[in-house]
């Protein structure tokens, strides 16, 4: 009996154990082991991004608009108020990162413009950048109002120059991060000419005596420096970040008769909001002139407002005198990662006396505008402006500020 007992039992535990093992080759496998399982598959299914074609044709814009064509248009018309501009632009490269772009450009009003450009970006451990350059320019119908701003749109007489210039410019960014520091020098002779279009010839309003440097051939010796503090990512386009300058000019006359000096003020702030989607961007600019003694300052060498990148709803070169003043804001709307749209008002005035520069009987505009950029550049820029004196429409090849 005892045995019989002890064998039943037996054959139990073996059941046991044989249903146990059933049991657990039955259950699903774990969590962990689906993961490793997924994770297998997928491995074995790994291939390289490909993006759809939208997102390509994107990538490839932004690539051009970053790094640029060797056979690429040039939109910089000889001088601001020439009007629509055609051109174009060889780009060479002459090491791994140094250029040599030789470019021209012209307009249906006789404005002309060839030049050749030596760039190189990273010198002195990429902490500096130096650029050459050469060229000739030609303007046929540049704006001449009177000095001043109690004048009016039928004041203006309209003149011409050719310049022969060559220029060279070392900018700098030493060991501390922000620091911007610039140096330049410039020959140039200026050839004063008559003007043309639908107005009167400058000469045949104004005398020599009346109007400084009418009429005048000038050579020109000019050095600069600026000091800066600079957060942008870049001049050409950016979203948030400031620059705070100030730059000092000397204007030799190598005839000792029209020699003067400048000092330019600039501050630059943008706002970003809403996650860089609303950016508030502002500028003040001043610019102050002193004669040397004895010698005056030519009509066409005063500092002025109006035009494309400070009075947009004035015409190129609107008001002109020894000082000038410029504020502007705008609320710049990003689109998408090509376009953004602007809202904006600008607002200056010009003085014969650096005690006039307050904010005192300031000419003023406002408008609406559209902005095609790249991560760092901004190739197209349309705004449209209304002022006191009308509408105007601004085509660029650059940013406002």
């Amino acid at each position: 009996m005892r045995l019989r007992l002890c064998a039943a039992v037996g054959r139990s535990a073996v059941l046991v154990v044989l249903a146990a093992a059933t049991a657990a080759a039955q259950e699903p496998p774990t969590r962990v082991a689906d993961i490793e399982r997924a994770q297998a598959e997928k491995a074995g299914a790994l291939h390289p991004y490909q993006p759809g074609k939208v997102e390509a044709y994107m990538n490839e814009a932004e690539n051009l608009l970053t790094a640029g064509l060797r056979v690429h248009p040039f939109f910089q018309s000889a001088y601001s108020g020439g009007g629509f501009t055609l051109g174009a632009g060889y780009r060479h490269p002459v090491s791994a990162y140094n250029t040599v772009d030789m470019r021209g450009s012209f307009t249906f009003s006789g404005y002309k413009r060839v030049e050749a450009e030596l760039v190189a970006p990273r010198l002195f451990r990429r902490r500096a950048r130096f650029s050459a350059l050469g060229g000739w320019r030609e303007a046929t119908q540049v704006g001449y109002y009177g000095t001043g701003t109690a004048n009016s749109k039928s004041d203006r007489v309209n003149y011409g120059f050719k310049q022969l210039y060559g220029i060279g410019v070392l900018d700098v960014r030493p060991a501390t991060r922000f620091v911007v520091l610039r140096a330049g020098v410039e020959a140039s002779q200026w050839e004063q000419t008559p003007g043309s279009g639908s107005v009167p010839s400058v000469d045949e309003v104004y005398s020599p005596e009346a109007l400084p440097g009418l009429g005048r051939t000038i050579a020109y010796a000019h050095s600069h420096g600026m000091l800066g503090i600079d957060t942008r990512q870049a001049p050409g386009y950016a979203r948030r970040g400031a620059f705070y300058g100030v730059t000092f000019h000397d204007f030799t006359d190598l005839d000792g008769q029209y020699g003067f000096k400048q000092v330019d003020y600039e501050a630059l702030q943008h706002v970003p909001l809403l996650r860089d989607t609303w950016v508030l961007s502002f500028r003040g600019a001043a610019s102050i002139t002193g004669t040397k003694s004895g010698q005056q300052i030519p009509f066409f060498m005063l500092p002025s407002v109006g035009g494309g990148s400070s009075l947009r709803g004035y015409g190129s070169w609107r008001f002109r005198d020894r000082n000038s003043l410029l504020l502007q804001a705008e609320w710049r709307i990003v689109v998408n990662r090509f376009l953004d749209t602007a809202v904006f008002y600008d607002t200056g005035k010009v003085t014969a006396h650096t005690r006039d520069l307050n904010l005192q009987d300031l000419q003023d505009d406002y408008g609406f505008g559209f902005r095609l950029h790249g991560p760092l550049a901004t190739p197209l820029r349309i705004d449209l402006a209304s002022s006191h004196e009308g509408f105007s429409i601004v085509f660029s090849s650059s940013a406002a500020f």
